[in-house]
């Protein structure tokens, strides 16, 4: 990399030893991508590691000396979810036992060292940092330093900001800085797309199938949609940003999607056309066979397959405050149609705490109607929740491809997990 006057002064050592091994670190990150120059970061920061896991021992040696030397982030940031909630997602004795002293006994002194490099609030943890009532949202052209694969491709895809898929920590280091290696997703080269995707389905396809579809096939790559905007429309309105939101979720889960563009839809797509397209670009058709192929081929790995549902999570990434509504009006109706008054399967709704409090404020009949049907609402992470082994073990199911891909958990569509859990098992 070329380096400023500036950046050399730092990487030499003129603000002190750590802020020279943030840039160090950044550096050798950059070469390795091939970026020949750092460019400032505009956003606010966001933390992928948000979780006291005994195994990150090195990241808090490592933010506790950020703090010792007076770095901090002085915009702040937001981070990933929590990982329990004992209050709203009850654990046996020995279940509790594991979380707090052997994985997450170091929850409560890591948010103390958080709070210290820059923690916007303690209720700043979500996945969905970009939603509004979070306020964590960046504008288009932004550079943003951030990890979190969800929060990414949203970022990019949606918002038009400009973000590479970074790993947790260097994504904190780049906030520190102010600055961030120039490669990939933050060009306007690696920003087109090398893949068209035709959508040819009879109906409004189901985003987290369609989103597994572009992944597990372009993985890393961008892909250009085509075809979408006749089910989702062309304005980006909370439906559709929703719909965006967990569509983009499981393209980097099932692949390694950091930025799609939806023709007719998306900024960069609206703004630039097929100029964004790479004139090399393959192509994927997705028709009602290819999403139930898609679908078919997700493995059950539930030691026992035949086993029935002890739990269902819902909002992976976590819900925004219309969907949170409107999951209270397909609950009812599912209700309804079975003649019941509760569901009959221990229920998890996740969303971010400000949005949680939003939607208690504002609407509050539909609060009141979700915990009358013995729904939960929290806002920690499933997967983090489900990396308790003896958590894992439990036949989940999930209306969340992410969560699918990274656990043991079953997924379903929104209309059969409905079902499901209002009947109680299968």
């Amino acid at each position: 990399m070329r380096l400023t006057e500036e950046e050399q002064s730092i990487l030499d050592g003129r603000q002190g030893e750590t802020m020279a091994k943030v840039m160090k670190t950044l550096v050798l990150y950059g070469d390795a991508f091939g970026a020949e120059r750092f460019v400032p970061v505009t956003g606010a920061g966001h933390l992928v590691t948000s979780f006291g896991i005994s195994v990150l021992k090195p990241v808090f040696s490592i933010v506790q000396e950020l703090i010792d030397a007076g770095l901090k982030v002085d915009e702040g940031f937001t981070a990933d979810p929590r990982p329990i909630d004992y209050a709203n997602v009850k654990c046996s004795a020995i279940e509790k036992l594991v979380f707090n002293k052997i994985i997450y006994g170091m929850q409560d002194s890591y948010e103390n060292q958080l709070d210290k490099l820059g923690l916007k609030s303690r209720k700043s943890f979500s996945c969905t940092c970009y939603l509004d009532e979070v306020g964590n949202l960046p504008k288009k052209g932004d550079i943003l330093s951030w990890a979190e694969s969800s929060a990414v491709v949203y970022a990019n895809s949606v918002l038009g900001a400009r973000c590479n898929r970074n790993s947790g920590i260097i994504e904190m280091f780049g906030s520190i800085l102010g600055k961030v290696p120039e490669f990939d997703l933050l060009t306007d080269e690696g920003r087109k797309a090398k893949w068209i995707v035709e959508v040819k389905t009879t109906s409004k396809p189901e985003a987290q199938v369609l989103g597994s579809a572009i992944g597990m096939k372009v993985m890393e790559d961008v892909p250009f949609i085509k075809g979408l905007d006749a089910y989702i429309g062309t304005q980006l309105d909370d439906s559709t940003k929703a719909y965006l939101k967990d569509m983009g979720a499981a393209t980097a889960s099932n692949g390694a999607v950091g930025l799609y563009h939806v023709e007719n839809l998306t900024p960069e797509a609206v703004e630039l056309g097929s100029a964004i397209i790479r004139e090399d670009a393959k192509t994927y058709v997705i028709d009602d066979a290819e999403l139930k192929r898609v679908k078919d081929s997700y493995p059950c790995i539930w030691k026992d397959k035949n086993a029935q549902p002890d739990r269902c999570f819902i909002g992976c990434p976590h819900l925004t405050f219309a969907q949170l509504g409107e999951w209270a009006d397909r609950f009812e109706a599912e209700l309804k149609k079975q003649g019941k008054s509760k569901v009959g399967l221990l229920t998890i709704m996740t969303s971010a705490p400000e949005v949680l409090e939003r939607f208690k404020a504002e609407n509050k009949a539909a609060y009141d109607r979700l915990i009358g049907f013995g729904i939960k609402l929290t806002s920690i992470c499933p997967l983090m929740y489900m990396n308790n082994p003896l958590c894992g073990k439990k036949p989940v199911i999930t209306n969340s491809n992410k969560l699918r891909t990274y656990t043991t958990a079953r997924y379903f569509t929104d209309a059969e997990i409905t079902a499901i859990a209002v009947k109680g098992g299968f």
